[in-house]
């Protein structure tokens, strides 16, 4: 059968308005889905560029090289053994006549067969040619699978016309294009069969329908005749291109917000920015608050001076162009007063009451059903706090720690984080200055939260930091004692950000505890019952953060785990962050692979024998001592004098804190270790002289690792 040559091809859904977060991902899965279940078929060129195109009412994707048909291929059917298929005199067997009658073939092809071992025995094969699948139905197959496979965060059921059939989908579908080239190809998904007409915008557009020419020209038919963007990242570019210009006019600058700009941008076809302003009363609000209500609520964009401070001036993207914007700027105007006034309202009501007045309203505000209410968890953050200061050894922050550790859930009872509860902490901040709370206790209370995401600042002063780890203490053993957990990508507590926090505030700000001390310290701010469910735990879950942290700095693994993994809960976290980056970098040279490979050899020798093996980093803890009067050979006795040498060179070098510099001290072991392996029987006869090397090479292990696990770095 003649192939058709490759053609672009375009699929389009035409629906109604799609919800707008979820746009860009509902766009990625529908093209990606079309172009594997193409690729599946072997209809889609190895190097076709694949395009996808998304707007409020559309899902497209084009894709340039397409074939007609697939070609045709090799099929190796396996029938059955040839002891069963075939009679002695080699006629066919009914059980074979069966078989060959399901394929779709007869008696005929019996001489055709193949014989192939299979295994032990013979088997028959039937060789063939299967025609390769046409464009309809190898899309067909592609389209229904890329449907069912979109990531639609609720699904609607509507009926079609005929009303009867009912169809499920992200939003009712009104419209299928599927053009290969300038043809149609007759595919059919969600009760509408393929044709070559969709839609514009709903006022702008020059033409409507539109009937699309071929798959190439879909793009600049919207625009020109139906004005409309249709590639999401062009439309994006534009309407960002419109905001700078816009706020540049005015010598101001618009807030910085990509969510922000992807949601406004999945909300129109055709962006058209404006300027509006509010009443400059409505400044006296803290900034955070406008302008929270104005991107959460209305999609607005606030402005910004040259100082980064709010202006009374806003954009707005609207999805009409019309020559006199006049009633847009002033129904835009007219619709965030009440929403300003509203967020005034809730701010002059809050600053009625004290933040400390709120404080024994924290009582009645549940904050999980085994732990108690947000005032039981004030007094936990509180005691923690304290022993995290007293390890600090820093008595001068007590007053400001425990001040602010007592006001800092405060706001959680305000009218005003009522409303945006995005914005707790940030009010706490705003309000305890108002009262004439020190900056440091002020900062605090809104620093406490942080970091609250990937990139996030650490607090701001030591009474932030203090805090912020002590409220993260109490939320992951807490939640671990009353059996919450995070599963897969469900983490409905952020157990694994305050895990990460806990760590950054560690390493970042080089606070000397150990995960031991710092979850001792919380389980005791909890009733006995509740800590002995949440030991040991939380300080695992935390460890594994550290490792992900690690590797987020780009650190290989094995360097990562080679530290992380022999080093415990007692050991201080701060202080692992330059032992990995040293064990990074030894790992990546030849000397260092050559010492981990000695490593892994004395590993494997010392876990066959009765013998423990070293896991800690100080030959100084191992109980039994190497008797040199027991060596029969010269080479035990040349790795005793190496590892006096060289190791106790390379111990105290990492006991100074000099970690790279006691990996290279190292590497002159690896000869006389060599060596040993080479010319000295370890299980020897006599068990004595048995016993004392293996000694030998505990104390070997345990000098070579006194920087990391060198025997899990080893290839």
């Amino acid at each position: 059968m003649a192939t058709v040559p490759p053609r672009p091809l375009l699929v389009e859904l035409f629906v109604e308005e799609l919800p707008p977060k979820a746009l860009p991902r509902l766009a990625a899965a529908f093209a990606d889905g079309i172009a594997a279940g193409l690729r599946a078929e072997s209809l889609l060129e190895a190097n076709a560029i694949v395009a996808s195109y998304a707007t409020p009412r559309r899902l497209a994707v084009l894709i340039d090289a397409v074939a007609g048909r697939a070609a045709d291929r090799p099929v190796s059917h396996k029938l059955m053994p040839a002891s069963v298929g075939l009679t002695v005199s080699g006629e066919a067997t009914p059980a074979l006549l069966k078989k060959l009658a399901a394929l779709g073939a007869d008696a005929t092809v019996v001489p055709r067969l193949q014989r192939r071992l299979d295994g032990k025995s013979e088997t028959l094969f039937l060789d063939a040619v299967a025609a390769g699948a046409s464009l309809a139905e190898g899309l067909q197959r592609a389209l229904d699978r890329a449907i069912a496979q979109l990531p639609i965060p609720k699904v609607m059921q509507y009926q079609l016309e005929d009303g009867w059939t009912s169809v499920s989908f992200v939003r009712p579908a009104h419209g299928l294009v599927a053009l290969h080239g300038d043809e149609v190809v007759p595919v059919r998904a969600l009760g509408l069969d393929a044709g070559r007409t969709t839609h514009g915008h709903r006022f702008e557009g020059s033409r409507a329908p539109i009937v699309v020419r071929d798959a190439t020209s879909y793009a600049a038919q919207l625009r020109d005749e139906g004005a409309v963007i249709a590639g999401f990242a062009e439309r994006k570019d534009e309407t960002l291109r419109q905001l700078q210009a816009a706020a540049a006019a005015a010598h101001l600058a618009p807030v910085d917000d990509d969510a922000l700009l992807d949601e406004v941008t999945a909300l129109v076809e055709l962006p058209n920015v404006l300027t509006c302003r509010f009443d400059p009363e409505f400044l006296a609000v803290p900034p955070e608050c406008l302008v929270l209500t104005m991107k959460a609520n209305q999609k607005y964009f606030p402005l910004l001076d040259a100082e980064g401070r709010l202006t009374n001036r806003f954009l707005v993207v609207s999805n009409i162009a019309p020559a006199d914007p006049s009633r847009i700027v002033e129904g835009n105007e007219r619709v965030v007063r009440p929403r300003l006034a509203d967020a005034k309202f809730f701010y002059d009501q809050d600053r009625k009451r004290t933040l400390e007045s709120r404080v024994p309203g924290l009582d009645k505000v549940v904050y999980h059903g085994k732990l108690g209410s947000q005032g039981d968890r004030v007094r936990r953050v509180r005691r923690i706090a304290a022993a995290i200061v007293e390890g600090l050894s820093a008595i001068a922050l007590a007053t400001d720690v425990d001040r602010a550790a007592s006001l800092a859930k405060a706001d959680l009872t305000t009218d005003m984080v009522g409303e945006f509860p995005e914005l707790q902490g940030v009010m706490g901040r705003y309000y305890a200055l108002a009262e004439g709370e020190s900056e440091e206790v002020a900062f605090a209370i809104e620093d406490h939260y942080r970091p609250k995401f990937s990139g996030d600042g650490l607090p701001r002063n030591q009474v932030g930091v203090v805090l912020a780890l002590a409220d993260k203490l109490e939320t992951v053993t807490g939640l671990f004692a009353a059996g919450e957990r995070a599963t897969g990508d469900k983490d409905p507590y952020a157990l694994r950000r305050n895990a990460l926090g806990i760590v950054r505030l560690l390493v970042e700000r080089k606070l000397p505890f150990s995960l031991a001390d710092l979850f001792k310290h919380a389980l005791e701010a909890f009733p006995r019952e509740l800590a002995q469910a949440s030991w040991p735990e939380p300080s695992q879950f935390v460890l594994e953060r550290a490792k992900g942290y690690f590797a987020e700095q780009g650190l290989q693994s094995r360097a990562i785990e080679a530290v992380l993994g022999p080093a415990g809960m007692g050991t201080v976290l701060s202080e692992l962050a330059p032992i990995v980056q040293s064990a990074d970098r030894f790992i990546a040279t030849a000397a260092g692979q050559q010492l981990a490979t000695a490593n892994k050899r004395i590993t494997n020798i010392l876990r066959k024998s009765d013998f423990d093996v070293p896991m800690g980093f100080s030959p100084r803890a191992l109980k039994q001592q190497v008797d040199p009067t027991l060596f029969k050979e010269d080479h035990e006795r040349a790795l005793y004098m190496a590892l006096q040498t060289i190791g106790k060179t390379a111990l105290e070098l990492r006991e100074k804190g000099r970690y790279a510099d006691s990996l290279d001290a190292l590497v002159p072991l690896s000869e006389p270790v060599r060596l040993f392996f080479e010319n000295v029987m370890v299980n020897a006869d006599d068990e004595i002289v048995r016993d004392n090397r293996i000694r030998l090479l505990q104390h070997a292990r345990a000098y070579m690792n006194q920087v990391a696990d060198l025997s899990i770095m080893a290839g």
